[in-house]
């Protein structure tokens, strides 16, 4: 493990800025309707966000598991589902989907997912920028997978010109006219890891990886970038979860 990957775990976990109470109190139905796209901006930034979902369900696999499921809304774009398992700590977001039926096992965490199980794919769209323990949640993704195994995300090109610009002019505009408050103090109370770093970790711990991104293939003119990652390296993974202690 080189220093520069040793440097950053050192950040983790990562913590969460405050949210004021009166956004607070808002936050899950926020959340919920930004997740299910039911207003008319929302609407948009979900069907631009379609070009993530249709990128990873473009590879099918006997067995899934799904990191940060959310309200399900990946489950939509899946063909011949067979063992689909999912990964969501926030369990009020899916509790009412008429997608439950859909899944195998639920779980609060990656560390609850038994090490006997195995997958031939892991993915994540829209999540891995949430996750204070981003480095050794993946770390663990390896160990779960497969030999000849995929690692799939979608993430937003957070830390990007473009990104910024266009949560501000879409959501972050819808978010103020609703509740006359700064989309802003939600983006960083969520986004605890930019785009960069979610890829830096990722050719830390897979020996191929692909990028695509959309629209322009450059951070600052992106909105997403699709990782496709393949053969772990366990080594590295091994000594991740060490540093975690």
């Amino acid at each position: 493990m080189t220093d520069k990957l040793f440097s950053r775990l050192e950040t983790y976990p990562r913590v969460r800025t405050e949210l004021p109470d009166e956004l607070r109190k808002i936050y899950e139905a926020e959340y919920r309707l930004n997740r299910e796209g039911e207003q008319a901006v929302e609407g948009l930034a979900k069907r631009v966000e379609g070009w993530m979902h249709r990128h990873v369900a473009a590879i099918s696999g006997d067995t899934t598991l799904e990191l940060g499921a959310g309200t399900l809304n990946h489950l939509r774009y899946e063909q011949n589902l067979k063992s689909y398992d999912v990964v969501e700590p926030f369990t009020a977001l899916y509790e009412q989907s008429d997608r439950k039926g859909l899944v195998r096992d639920f779980y609060d965490g990656i560390f609850d997912v038994p090490m006997e199980n195995r997958y031939e794919r892991i993915i994540s769209i829209a999540a891995l920028e949430h996750m204070e323990q981003l480095p050794f949640e993946m770390a663990r993704a390896c160990q779960l997978l497969t030999d000849g195994g995929v690692f799939q995300a979608g993430i937003p090109s957070e830390g990007g010109a473009l990104w910024w610009l266009g949560w501000r002019c879409t959501t972050g505009m819808s978010f103020w006219l609703r509740n006359r408050m700064d989309y802003g103090l939600v983006v960083r109370h969520e986004h605890v890891n930019t785009g960069p770093e979610i890829i830096a970790f990722a050719k830390a711990l897979f020996e191929d990886v692909e990028l695509k991104y959309f629209p322009l293939p450059h951070h600052h003119l992106s909105l997403y970038v699709y990782i496709e990652a393949r053969n772990p390296r366990l080594d590295v993974a091994e000594q991740v979860l060490q540093a975690m202690g």
